[in-house]
């Protein structure tokens, strides 16, 4: 392998394990979609043009990367499923699965806080 390509091959594999993180953030709510794949462009761009372009141009991620670099917003459907799915998944783990009085309310603050912060970007 030349000197390069470890470094090529690295940042393409963490690209790609990015990507996966950002993929299973589309269904899992505390996972944060948009910051992974935006993580993903960046390490194709370093490592490999063609997965970069690949990237940009899939129908559906490229288009969470171009309106979150271009606009730095969030479609409207997009946050009112991350919210609703936040909340269910929060709250049913809180109600159901936590003994601890104290880490339903941690839960129930991280979800606030989590809800403010998609709320913070505007709508599409």
């Amino acid at each position: 392998m030349k000197k390069g390509g470890f470094i090529r091959f690295l940042l393409i594999f963490l690209g790609t394990i990015s990507l996966i993180l950002g993929v299973l953030g589309i269904f899992l709510p505390l996972l944060p979609t948009t910051p992974f794949l935006l993580l993903t462009a960046a390490l194709y761009f370093r490592g490999s043009q063609r997965c970069y372009d690949w990237l940009m141009n899939h129908r559906v991620l490229g288009v969470y990367i171009r309106n979150f670099r271009e606009n730095r917003a969030i479609p409207r459907r997009v946050k009112v499923i991350s919210i609703s799915l936040l909340w269910l998944t929060m709250l049913t783990s809180a109600w159901f699965f936590v003994p601890y009085w104290w880490v339903r309310i941690l839960m129930i603050v991280i979800a606030g806080l989590v809800t403010r912060h998609i709320l913070s970007f505007k709508s599409l």
